[in-house]
């Protein structure tokens, strides 16, 4: 069974085009000016740090210029996997919202206890303990809830799903190589997102996303220690097929990549003749 009809299909293709052609807006008119001696380059000064007088010698303008464009597409490639996502869920569940904002009114001493349980988790694993699960992380902090505190909390997720089942599924989706601070900075909002629903699973189901594995195919090909370590990774990330089966059924991935690679034959050409040569 296909996962990407034709009518969605042409939309990503459409927001892919739009979002090249944006990026290369942005890039090809850049000056980018090769020093003229050693001397001039050297009274330079950046305000971002950007001098890199070995580099500049040595690399024409137009490949700096084509590095930075790659480095500045890598930086925003997220924001098109968030987009995508919702356009592909929106063909096979209830209702799709990205950076949907979850409102309720909860108890101030639960919405504390899931900064503790991020500090519990960090802690066991600094200290070379038995971590908690995430089941049990999201228990701690739904029975820390207290009637007479309450607060109008609003904490946003990247992309919510309800389900035809009505499962409420909210995804932060991330890169695949954290550092350790957004792993457990992560952990602590997927289990808020809990505690605004005030469900545990498997109502409710809060993922770490990661929309392509870097290591290989499977989840036992994923070697990042940080992720590993700092986060309840086995349960709570979902990561390359595994998300994307998901958000729309067993071949969603390979279709949405067919769609990338469609889109980087055609826009290939424009590409380096706009970044390398300004046309």
């Amino acid at each position: 069974m296909i996962a990407i009809n034709s009518i969605t299909r042409a939309a990503i293709k459409g927001y892919l085009e739009g979002f090249i052609d944006g990026l290369v807006d942005e890039y090809k008119g850049r000056k980018i000016l090769k020093p003229e001696n050693a001397a001039e380059y050297l009274s330079r000064y950046s305000s971002n740090g950007e001098l890199k007088p070995f580099q500049a010698a040595l690399i024409p303008p137009e490949l700096i210029r084509i590095n930075q464009f790659e480095r500045g597409l890598s930086t925003k490639l997220g924001n098109s996997f968030e987009e995508c996502t919702r356009l592909i869920a929106l063909e096979h569940h209830q209702d799709v919202r990205r950076g949907y904002d979850i409102k309720a009114e909860v108890s101030v001493a639960a919405f504390a206890e899931a900064e503790r349980q991020k500090e519990k988790y960090e802690s066991a694993v600094t200290n070379k303990q038995g971590k908690p699960s995430l089941e049990q992380m999201i228990t701690a902090v739904l029975n820390a809830r207290r009637g007479d505190d309450l607060e109008l909390k609003t904490v946003r997720t990247d992309l919510y799903i309800l389900t035809k089942d009505g499962t409420e599924l909210f995804f932060e989706i991330k890169a695949p190589k954290p550092n350790k601070g957004q792993c457990l900075e992560v952990t602590q909002r997927l289990l808020r997102f809990h505690l605004l629903r005030g469900k545990n699973r498997p109502q409710v189901k809060a993922y770490y996303a990661m929309p392509y594995n870097p290591y290989g195919v499977t989840k036992a090909d994923y070697k990042w220690s940080y992720a590993l370590n700092y986060m309840p990774f086995n349960e709570a990330v979902v990561i390359g097929n595994d998300f994307w089966k998901i958000i729309g059924g067993e071949t969603a991935y390979e279709e949405l990549l067919e769609i990338y690679l469609e889109v980087g034959r055609e826009k290939g050409k424009y590409m380096l003749d706009a970044l390398a040569f300004g046309f």
